[in-house]
């Protein structure tokens, strides 16, 4: 919960990050104009931001570029697996960049002290929206992006998951607020032309109630991001798997990882246990958003209902994970219908007509085919279909990689 005692003239506090992570260990604050580095880097508008960072349009004065500069929290900046990861994909990409493997390219690490401690600084090439905005943009105005560029974007993505576990990295957060567009096209064009895309600035003054001075450590505004209102690249640019902080060596013991809400993997619900096949189960939920616009799983749902929308969309559970449903089954009790079905309640009460991906109310089941053909039948997206239930598979092992679905792909998309 925020603090009281500060004044929010807007709703910039609402959909920007909170200002109780500015605390020790906590963010760093930002203003426009702010220099890093020796002045190498000026800080011009905010991209976005996450639990453990905020990202920074920056331009770089001696490269004569503009660059993304993520800044941790002082408390991850140690902890973060994020630039080991990147240094072992660099070793795998070699002679490439990253940046040819769909991977975001990194430019320049440094370390920031400030009034909230040590800051890790992260400087990666210019990045666009994420493909969750995109692909939503699309779909709230009845359309989406075209084939050809739905199977060039699929493609970029089985490539970029092959780059990671090759080198030994698994279990990163692939969803749609960390998949991001390339800003090639925009890196080194003028300020002008910039702030045409991107806009000016939005911000807030942040200040006590009772008018006594903030601690240094507090930002004097928040800032709104990048709007990408006018951002139309999406044919031209390249897909980036933008965050590796989750990421961890293949070899280390399974944990439980933050899930991407509506690509939960069965495996934490029924085992609590996951490895790098889990970014297999998560990069077919992706292809699924990119093919269909929405998430095959509900977010923001109990695990009952994920489940049942799992079995409707792929089939029946493995044996061995049988006796667990059956158990959460019973103790639903009343929460469901006669037959066997999930009644509202576990559905948070929102209205049944929010729930567009939701297979387990009402009369009809569609299977992953049946839902192509009913809402897609594009047969140039075709092809993904096999690939999205080969990923989608419950069983870790019987999932296939990102090589086989490149394979299966073919020259779709080149």
């Amino acid at each position: 919960m925020e603090d009281s005692s500060f004044e929010y003239p807007s709703d910039i506090l609402y959909t920007q990050e909170p200002l109780s992570g500015y605390k020790f260990g906590g963010y760093h604050p930002v203003r426009i104009g702010d220099t890093f580095k020796d002045n190498r880097y000026t800080i011009h508008h905010k991209l976005t931001w996450g639990g453990f960072s905020t990202v920074w349009l920056a331009h770089d004065n001696l490269r004569h570029r503009w660059v993304s500069l993520k800044i941790k929290t002082a408390d991850t900046s140690y902890s973060s697996q994020e630039l080991l990861n990147l240094q072992q994909l660099e070793k795998i990409a070699a002679p490439d960049d990253l940046s040819s493997k769909y991977i975001l390219h990194l430019l320049d690490a440094f370390i920031q002290p400030g009034p909230n401690g040590i800051h890790q600084c992260l400087v990666f090439e210019l990045i666009g929206p994420t493909i969750d905005r995109i692909i939503t943009d699309y779909r709230e105005l009845s359309d989406s992006l075209d084939p050809q560029t739905i199977l060039r974007l699929s493609r970029q993505l089985l490539k970029a998951i092959e780059l990671v576990h090759n080198a030994g990295v698994g279990q990163i957060d692939i969803s749609g607020r960390n998949i991001v567009f390339s800003g090639r096209n925009l890196s080194y064009a003028s300020e002008k032309i910039i702030f045409a895309v991107f806009g000016s600035p939005e911000h807030e003054p942040v200040t006590h109630l009772d008018g006594t001075p903030l601690h240094k450590g507090f930002p004097a505004a928040l800032f709104g991001p990048v709007s990408w209102e006018d951002w139309l690249e999406e044919f031209a640019e390249e897909l980036r798997i933008f965050d590796l902080g989750e990421g961890f060596a293949q070899e280390e013991k399974s944990r439980i990882l933050a899930q991407p809400g509506p690509s939960r993997a069965p495996e934490l619900i029924f085992t609590g246990r996951s490895d790098h096949r889990t970014d297999l189960w998560h990069t077919g939920c992706m292809l699924f958003f990119f093919v269909f616009g929405t998430y095959p799983f509900d977010s923001d749902v109990e695990d009952m209902v994920v489940v049942e929308q799992m079995i409707d969309l792929l089939g029946e559970l493995p044996q061995e994970w049988q006796p667990t449903w059956d158990r959460m089954r019973a103790e639903a009790g009343d929460m469901m219908d006669f037959q066997g079905k999930i009644l509202q309640p576990l559905l948070n009460n929102a209205p049944l007509h929010q729930h567009a991906d939701l297979q387990i109310i009402g009369d009809e089941v569609f299977t992953l085919e049946d839902r192509f053909d009913k809402e897609v039948a594009e047969p140039e997206l075709a092809p993904l279909i096999p690939i999205i239930r080969a990923m989608l598979e419950f069983r870790p092992s019987e999932r296939i990689t990102a090589p086989q679905a490149l394979g299966l792909l073919g020259s779709q998309g080149q």
